[in-house]
């Protein structure tokens, strides 16, 4: 019996990012139980947000789960610590798991495959994708992504936040706003240059019960050794 076992369940309505300003964008956080979107481009800053969310969430003391496309067990503990989000002693402990995963070959099959992985670990309050766009990067049916999203659905409604990373371009535009609408919260996004940098925003385009962050753009930069800072709009912006 792991720790986890043991642990009893938190009493929360919301999840925090552990990041007070990012948090207030969001209505106070991101709702239990909930399906949430992060979509967005290439370097936009997707991992890094879904990584700030799992680490809020351990420090509340919710249990999760990640599967990650991006990364080994190893390298996604080093990443985060750079960015200090230091979760190896929940992955010690058995609070949070964290599972690679190899999709890109089995095709048509791989939101199914994914899908069923997750439905081992549905006794987690927190499970995230990072990302899905590796199960579907070679799949030539949108039903299969549908019928995964459907599955996600029907998670949340057993108690479990599912939080899905997706790259903006990985399904075409009818397909991805079914799954936008089907989604408790959808964040998105970007990147925009300012003078000779980069910055992220970040878009709280949806959140269920927390209708007065809709539309809400978060600035924020990503330095090692401390992790995501919000930045005013205004500079983010330029």
């Amino acid at each position: 019996m792991t720790a986890s076992d043991t642990t009893p369940k938190v009493k929360k309505s919301v999840i925090s990012s552990g990041n007070e300003e990012l948090d207030s964008k969001m209505g106070g956080g991101l709702p239990v139980n909930s399906l949430v979107l992060i979509e967005g481009g290439s370097g936009s800053g997707k991992s890094v947000l879904s990584q700030q969310i799992v680490w809020g969430s351990l420090q509340d003391g919710f249990s999760a789960a990640v599967f990650t496309s991006e990364n080994t067990v190893k390298s996604l503990v080093k990443q985060m610590q750079s960015i200090d989000l230091d979760v190896l002693d929940h992955l010690l402990l058995g609070v949070l798991r964290i599972y690679p995963i190899e999709l890109s070959s089995l095709g048509d099959l791989a939101p199914t495959a994914l899908l069923q992985a997750m439905q081992h670990e549905k006794s987690r309050d927190v499970i995230v994708i990072d990302s899905f766009t590796s199960a579907i990067i070679r799949s030539t049916n949108n039903k299969h992504t549908m019928r995964f999203f459907e599955g996600c659905k029907r998670l949340s409604a057993e108690g479990v936040t599912v939080i899905i990373v997706l790259h903006s371009d990985a399904i075409d535009p009818e397909h991805i706003n079914s799954i936008r609408s089907m989604c408790d919260a959808h964040l998105q996004l970007r990147s925009e240059q300012d003078g000779q940098r980069l910055v992220k925003l970040l878009q709280v385009a949806k959140i269920r019960g927390a209708a007065s962050s809709t539309g809400a753009i978060v600035g924020f930069e990503v330095e090692p050794g401390w992790g995501m800072r919000v930045i005013p709009i205004s500079k983010a912006r330029g």
